[in-house]
């Protein structure tokens, strides 16, 4: 057994996974950064800038930048804002959900790719932790980072 932390021997697997699909060449390639937007504003609905910019770490006048070629490429809307008159919500357009599931079926077509040649002991060893990664990331989603040994 390794005395390294159990954080310490993940982050490097996760690391090159997240690189890996990063320099996967999907349709249309959109960034992970624009990719994180669709599956939020898919998943939640419409979003202010503000809010995408702090849950996706990024600065406000780059999250600003960022939803204006997505606007122009047709991948997302501005609407008002039912709660604030003055406000706007940005939301995805049914192309931008598209381009979503267009883009995930091609990575999940790639992986499924990268299992076939993994032993079936390796295939399944994964696919029994996949429901523990889950709640690991949702742990990290809900700010449930404190560390401790």
């Amino acid at each position: 057994m390794s005395d390294e932390s159990r954080g310490s021997q993940l982050l490097p697997v996760l690391a090159q996974l997240v690189r890996f699909l990063r320099q996967l060449e999907g349709p249309d390639n959109p960034s992970s950064i624009a990719l994180s937007v669709l599956r939020r504003l898919s998943d939640e609905g419409p979003a202010r800038v503000t809010d995408l910019a702090r849950l996706t770490r990024a600065s406000q006048p780059g999250m600003t930048q960022l939803v204006g070629r997505m606007e122009r490429s047709g991948l997302v809307q501005r609407v008002p804002d039912p709660n604030d008159g003055r406000g706007v919500l940005v939301g995805a357009t049914r192309s931008g959900r598209d381009l979503l599931a267009r883009t995930y079926a091609h990575y999940a077509a790639t992986l499924d790719g990268m299992f076939a040649r993994l032993e079936p002991a390796d295939s399944e060893a994964i696919i029994r932790a996949l429901p523990a990664l889950g709640r690991l990331a949702a742990a990290g989603e809900k700010g449930d980072t404190a560390s401790g040994s």
